[in-house]
């Protein structure tokens, strides 16, 4: 078994970069070669269809059902072109993953004989089956029609030989099962409300869209290691290992060069990444060695969701073809930087945007004080649910270490912004206010250009910060789906915002002028939401208890925290803006804890398999070696003698057993506490049993076992080391 871990690490270390195959054109050229994007529909659709349907993607009006017959065959002549044969409906139920389900383009021709056919009906819906995707008890197993429906604002893409539609997944009666369809209600909320908001400032205003960029952080690893990690395997992350004796303290790795493997594999994912449309932008390593990060411009929300979603797949395709295996769990590592999945967030009309921070008049700082100040409303009035909306099994490990924001909720606004805020909520009502944008800064060497300074810092430790013309939620998890998170901060933005135009509408009726009752609301809620601005260091003790006293949400359980999306003022929320009904976000719940249960469930159960079958006979075989070794010296020394030279391996001999046997204790409290759990009838309460009892014996487990990895012969361990699994060459 231990020359067998050698022979796996040293095949790791001697592969080379694959040869990747570069398109001869430009980014510019094949961007998009995959996807039906809108020049194809104007060569594939009549051209009556191709207005209705661009109608459909840009103002949001009702798809025509009589269209969809002459959008479908447009659809399969491009396919057919390309090589496909099979089509499916792509959706995103509630497994953090995707779904599809593969037709070929073929129907009986009356004849005995086949015909390629693909209908606007097939394009319009399906029919997957409801009950065997989580569904928290909406659909029982007997109760199975569920129906997946067409999203023409997010374009269809090819896949290898199949043709790919993005769709939303409803029940039969109605409810979502799936992200994207709430997701796009959140959208439309935000769409509403701010449009009425922006018409205080300027009545030319059509439309308010949802921008995200995602910044997607992941571990790489060689495929012949992981194979030989059955909990990376299994789980996504290591459940032991100690430290390597050099990992990310040094700060060498962040920004530095690229390692060959991994620069082809890059290479690779870009150019598959970009056929597809994904405009990714940006790539460098990370803080972690192993660690990386892609990212894209900046894109409408819904359709950002949707390339990130397949991206995540592409990456673990693509690292295959590489010997490679991506980790996208939050900490699939102890003890150095976990990945997330960073959200920029911002706001634009068909005129502008709404967070830029530099207006030329008046009216236009006024107006964008209104939405971050509403912004901040916002994130203050469901910090908890926020916190909520990106806390998971595999995300808990993350929050609050190694640079990751801490699980508070807060927004960080910089200086500038924040002696604004403060000078609006004291000054004279009717003096004017400016903004300012980058200022520049000269450096005293003569050959550096003047630099642009941004009118905010960065603060890393901050779970919600403006950045210049957005906010950065920077808790979002790297194998989360965004869509999570964003339909909670779209559907607390539409609230606010509907909330602060009724009480401008009300002083505005009782005869005070718009300019002034806009200004009289923003105060109040300038001093409402101050709790949730802080600037300071998130990680620190103080901050914590001063959270607390500010009424902040400092719950630290994952269980606990799902509670806040039933609070009254949640469901509310949720109802008023049409995004959820209470039914729908009770069975989400109910799954959100279920999930959470099963990945620790499955994680107990890897580490009590490699307890037992790994670490426990790699112990007792060295320690056995060990007494032998003892034994000999006594026959060859003496008793005396032999006992001054064997003291350092009695001393190791003892040890071992004691620490074998406080891991074979823990193991059995282990089952034992998984079993109890397992009786639980609610799934919240089993939940929280899970994270209260189960998790902590595991947490002690590995202590134990990450000392017997340092005492043992390095020969003799059967599982890749930390030194072995972060350093790719």
């Amino acid at each position: 078994m231990a020359n067998l871990r050698f022979e796996v690490v040293a095949e790791a270390f001697r592969k080379r970069p694959l040869e990747v195959e570069v398109p001869k054109e430009r980014p510019s050229e094949f961007f998009g070669k995959y996807v039906f994007n809108r020049s194809k529909m104007y060569k594939y659709l009549p051209a009556d269809v191709y207005e209705k349907l661009v109608d459909v993607m840009d103002n949001g009006t009702r798809l025509d059902r009589s269209i969809a017959d002459a959008v479908a065959a447009g659809m399969k002549q491009w396919a057919e072109e390309n090589g496909v044969t099979h089509y499916t409906h792509w959706f995103q139920p509630l497994t953090e993953g995707t779904a599809e389900k593969h037709d070929a383009f073929v129907e009986h021709d009356g004849k005995g004989g086949m015909i390629e056919d693909f209908s606007g009906k097939l394009l319009v819906q399906q029919e997957p089956d409801a009950s065997s995707f989580p569904n928290g008890g909406i659909r029982n197993t007997f109760e199975a029609r569920g129906y997946s429906a067409w999203d023409p604002t997010s374009p269809v893409f090819i896949i290898d030989d199949t043709l790919c539609i993005p769709t939303i997944f409803i029940s039969y009666t109605g409810e979502a099962l799936d992200y994207k369809a709430p997701l796009l209600r959140s959208l439309h909320a935000v769409n509403v409300a701010a449009t009425e908001v922006c018409h205080y400032f300027d009545k030319n205003v059509k439309k308010v869209q949802t921008n995200l960029g995602w910044e997607q952080e992941y571990f790489l690893v060689d495929e012949s290691l992981y194979s030989a990690r059955p909990d990376l395997m299994l789980t996504g992350r290591t459940l032991m290992g100690h430290d390597s004796a050099k990992n990310q303290q040094m700060d060498d790795h962040y920004f530095g060069t690229i390692p060959e493997r991994v620069q082809a594999f890059m290479k690779d994912l870009e150019i598959q990444a970009l056929e597809l449309g994904i405009p990714c932008k940006t790539r460098h390593n990370e803080v972690a060695p192993n660690q990386f990060e892609l990212a894209p411009i900046y894109e409408e929300c819904n359709l950002a969701v949707d390339h990130n979603m397949l991206l995540m797949s592409l990456m673990k395709k693509v690292a295959h073809r590489h010997s490679f295996r991506v980790l996208l769990h939050e900490k699939p590592f102890d003890g150095v930087n976990g990945s997330g999945k960073h959200n920029n967030w911002s706001l634009t009309t068909d005129t502008g945007v709404l967070l830029h921070a530099a207006g030329k008049t008046p009216e236009a700082n006024l107006r964008f004080v209104v939405f971050i100040v509403e912004t901040l409303m916002a994130v203050y009035r469901h910090n908890g649910l926020l916190k909520a909306s990106v806390m998971s099994a595999t995300n808990d490990h993350r929050l609050g270490a190694n640079e990751a924001p801490p699980a508070i909720i807060s927004s960080f606004l910089g200086k500038q912004l924040t002696d604004l805020l403060n000078h609006i909520e004291k000054a004279d009502k009717d003096e004017l206010f400016t903004v300012a944008g980058k200022k520049g800064m000269e450096l005293d060497i003569p050959e550096i250009p003047e630099l642009m300074i941004d009118n905010t810092d960065r603060n890393r430790t901050s779970p919600f910060a403006f950045t210049g013309n957005r906010f950065e939620f920077r808790a979002v998890g790297s194998e989360a789906n965004c869509a999570s998170a964003l339909i909670v901060l779209n559907s607390a933005m539409a609230e606010a915002l509907t909330d602060f135009k009724r009480r401008v509408d009300a002083l505005i009726a009782g005869g005070e002028d718009r300019t002034s009752a806009i200004i009289d609301i923003i105060r109040e809620d300038i001093k409402t939401c101050r709790p949730i601005r802080f600037d300071g260091n998130g990680y620190s003790d103080e901050w914590k208890a001063e959270a607390r006293e500010r009424g902040l949400d400092c719950e630290a359980s994952c269980p606990v925290c799902f509670d806040r999306y039933l609070d009254a003022e949640s469901i509310r929320m949720f109802e008023s803006t049409g995004v959820m009904k209470e039914n729908e976000l009770r069975a989400r719940n109910e799954v959100k804890w279920e999930t959470y249960t099963k990945k620790i469930q499955i994680e107990a159960r890897v580490m009590g398999d490699l307890t037992m079958n790994h670490v426990i006979p790699v112990a007792t075989h060295y320690q056995s070696r060990l007494a032998k070794n003892v034994e000999g010296m006594f026959n060859i020394f003496g008793r005396e003698e032999g006992a001054r030279l064997t003291a350092r391996n009695v001393k190791i001999i003892r040890e071992i057993a004691e620490r074998t046997e406080k891991i074979e204790t823990g193991v059995e409290e282990l089952v034992n506490a998984r079993k109890k759990a397992n009786r639980i009838e609610s799934e919240r309460e089993k939940a929280v049993a899970y994270h209260d009892i189960v998790a902590p014996k595991m947490e002690e487990i590995r202590y134990q076992i990450d000392k017997l990895e340092l005492m043992v012969a390095d020969e003799l361990w059967t599982l890749p080391k930390y030194r072995e699994l972060l350093f790719i060459r």
